[in-house]
């Protein structure tokens, strides 16, 4: 099959909490403490820093304590050796607080910079997670899928996850989600937001929330208002020209 860039989203959220309760985020993150550093634990591990890269599908807690903004790689392998989680390289440090400052740019670099062997997916699997990520509401099942791939249906679960990381369903049920905590933090209701990304009602949304992101809905945009703008002074080093585009 031809191949073209996958047209993978990355979602930049802010919220204040105390701690996150145990969850699993299912794509690579960044996440930066505004007004103090941040812990990312498991019962055996801690790793502690004002701006961590988490790795998907595994469960920990986050003791954060004040204001913090996560920015999430969709289709994005982690790209450390480390079993949880890692202080952002020095060498990106900068670059990643302007991702995390909503810079658009240096969130396509920081991409690059961290990206691995799933670079690209073949051109009609490109545009399955096109037509998925612009319309959560979109009902498409694995029946259709295949037929847009062109290959039977287990073959196309296999091509999917593999140009992706997560399954069919996964990579549904997170845009979906993604899209309700934007409408959430634009001021739309719980419910309506819920809604309008697919899910059954507001209890469905808020199970998935805490499950994906260890907070409630009403907790995580609380405070949206005092989280808009750039990331704090606090957390950003001075600022050095961005070296040549090599990936870790």
């Amino acid at each position: 099959m031809p191949e073209r860039p996958s047209r993978f989203a990355s979602s930049l959220f802010a919220f204040v909490a105390s701690t996150l309760a145990p969850h699993r985020n299912p794509v690579t993150c960044v996440l930066a403490g505004l007004d103090r550093p941040l812990a990312v634990c498991t019962p055996s591990e801690r790793i502690e820093g004002d701006i961590v890269i988490i790795r998907p599908d595994v469960e920990h807690r986050v003791e954060i304590h004040g204001r913090a903004k996560v920015l999430y790689f969709d289709g994005l392998e982690f790209p450390l050796t480390a079993a949880l989680a890692a202080r952002v390289p020095p060498e990106l440090a900068a670059l990643a607080v302007d991702a995390l400052g909503s810079d658009a740019a240096a969130q396509a670099e920081l991409r690059i910079r961290f990206s691995r062997g799933r670079a690209r997916a073949p051109a009609v699997v490109a545009r399955a997670i096109e037509a998925i990520v612009a319309d959560p509401m979109l009902r498409m099942g694995q029946a259709e899928l295949a037929h847009r791939l062109g290959v039977e249906r287990t073959q196309a679960m296999r091509a999917f996850k593999l140009a992706t990381g997560m399954t069919f369903r996964g990579l549904k049920r997170w845009t979906a989600l993604c899209a309700a905590t934007r409408r959430i933090a634009e001021g739309e209701l719980v419910r309506t937001a819920a809604m309008d990304a697919g899910f059954a009602d507001t209890a469905h949304l808020t199970r998935t929330f805490r499950a994906t992101f260890g907070t409630t809905p009403t907790l995580a945009t609380a405070d949206r208002r005092s989280l808009h703008g750039a990331l704090e002074p606090r957390t950003a080093p001075s600022r050095r020209p961005r070296g040549p585009r090599a990936p870790l």
